[in-house]
């Protein structure tokens, strides 16, 4: 089987949940033998070399390879998109590059020029990507098409339509879920046309697979749910840290957005801290709201209770669940959220809003809707004040999640695949 996949972002070069579901999703693909292309807009920096192997030119994008990875090869289109934007935020990305090209000094790692300079708006660059991919996969043999996401969509289509081999998007978020009833309308029409254009839709929870057939008009019977997972933990360890022993951490690790709910985890947090003195609130990742937040917090005087970290990498992560007691996940709209899985591999218990697609196949978390910051401190409360509840749920938690396994997500879109390719 031979797939030719379309998406956002991967390790190392990533900024959020996306990016680990394509990794362990494909990673997994790889040990069944799977043979995939993956195609992202984006150029491989030279400071990642140790992590691929660069195997040539190809048409206007870069070829390597990771390799951990035996049956994967990746192609880096040169593009302006990143994952996560809005229009304004990629037009001021194009602005800022713009102005170190007229200095002089653009850097080594930094966004190619002629990417720049073409890149127009994200709606027309959007579109120019498909151009190019479309043009790429004319040098690639594959047996099916497989995008993530919106910005990939427009793309996917352009291949299938070309090899006319059998397209899956796979929806691991929607309009809805970033941005609430006030959708960006052309957003919403590129993920339409998208899902109507697929032979199967892929959704990441029954959560999503319900907004996909409501809220997008398509039939039920071409939309299936196939869970993410985690990747098992096998490197714990301590670490040091300053802080006491005393101290309590409550986590909220993702993207500052609308999306995630940080304003609840910050009400929540004045109403525990009302209650309990020895606790900290550590808020780790970036996004449009940081601002907001970090003004919330100050206005509810809690400023001084609560730590911002910003956006974490790699072994970061790790050592801020090492630090946690509790993670807490109140987002308003979440397809699936892979943190809470995370969390418990690591040993930390969670509590999860109700409207997340991850509370399908969580029974060992405490589940709260994320308006609901009485009960959300309340448990959080519960928690910390009661340690053989944080161990029942920290360990129930943990055997639960290592049942959930990147192979079985794989092996369901193998099977996938493999009913596009059947004969009618």
């Amino acid at each position: 089987m031979r797939v030719f996949m379309l998406g956002w972002e991967f390790p190392p070069f990533i900024s959020g949940g996306l990016g680990t579901a394509c990794y362990g999703l494909t990673k997994a693909m790889d040990e069944l033998g799977i043979e995939v292309t993956f195609v992202l807009p984006k150029m491989v920096d030279a400071r990642y070399a140790s992590h691929v192997k660069l195997l040539g030119p190809g048409f206007g994008a870069q070829v390597f390879q990771f390799s951990e990875l035996k049956n994967v090869k990746f192609r880096a289109i040169t593009s302006s998109l990143q994952p996560y934007s809005t229009a304004q935020a990629y037009r001021q990305r194009l602005e800022e590059v713009l102005r170190q090209k007229r200095a002089g000094s653009l850097g080594a790692g930094s966004l190619p020029v002629e990417a720049v300079d073409y890149g127009g708006d994200m709606y027309a660059e959007v579109h120019r990507y498909a151009a190019v991919a479309a043009e790429l996969s004319r040098e690639e043999q594959f047996d099916v098409v497989h995008a993530h996401d919106w910005m990939t969509f427009p793309a996917a289509i352009a291949v299938a339509a070309i090899s006319g081999k059998p397209l899956i998007v796979h929806v691991h978020s929607t309009e809805f879920d970033r941005s609430g009833e006030h959708v960006n309308q052309m957003i919403y029409d590129i993920e339409r046309k998208g899902m109507e254009r697929a032979d199967k839709v892929i959704a990441v929870s029954q959560y999503t697979r319900n907004i996909i057939i409501t809220r997008y008009g398509i039939s039920s019977e071409n939309v299936e749910v196939v869970y993410n997972a985690v990747e098992p933990n096998n490197n714990w360890g301590s670490t040091d840290t300053v802080i006491g022993k005393d101290e309590k951490i409550v986590l909220f690790l993702g993207r500052i957005t609308m999306q995630k709910g940080p304003e609840y985890f910050l009400a929540a947090a004045k109403k525990v801290l009302d209650v309990m003195d020895n606790v900290k609130f550590v808020m780790a990742g970036s996004g449009d709201m940081l601002h907001r937040a970090v003004q919330m917090a100050a206005e509810l005087g809690i400023g001084h209770k609560v730590l911002f970290t910003g956006f974490l990498h790699g072994e970061d992560v790790q050592k801020i669940y090492r630090l946690a007691d509790l993670y807490v996940m109140p987002s308003v709209s979440e397809p699936f959220g892979i943190a809470p899985l995370e969390a418990l591999n690591n040993d930390v218990p969670v509590i999860i809003s109700k409207q997340s697609g991850v509370s399908e196949v969580l029974t060992h978390a405490l589940k709260v809707d994320f308006w609901d910051i009485d009960e959300m401190a309340n448990k959080i409360i519960a928690v910390l004040k009661y340690p053989p509840l944080g161990i029942t749920l920290r360990n129930h938690g943990n055997f639960e999640v290592r049942k959930l396994k990147w192979k079985d997500s794989a092996t369901k879109c193998a099977r996938i695949y493999e009913e596009m390719l059947m004969p009618v």
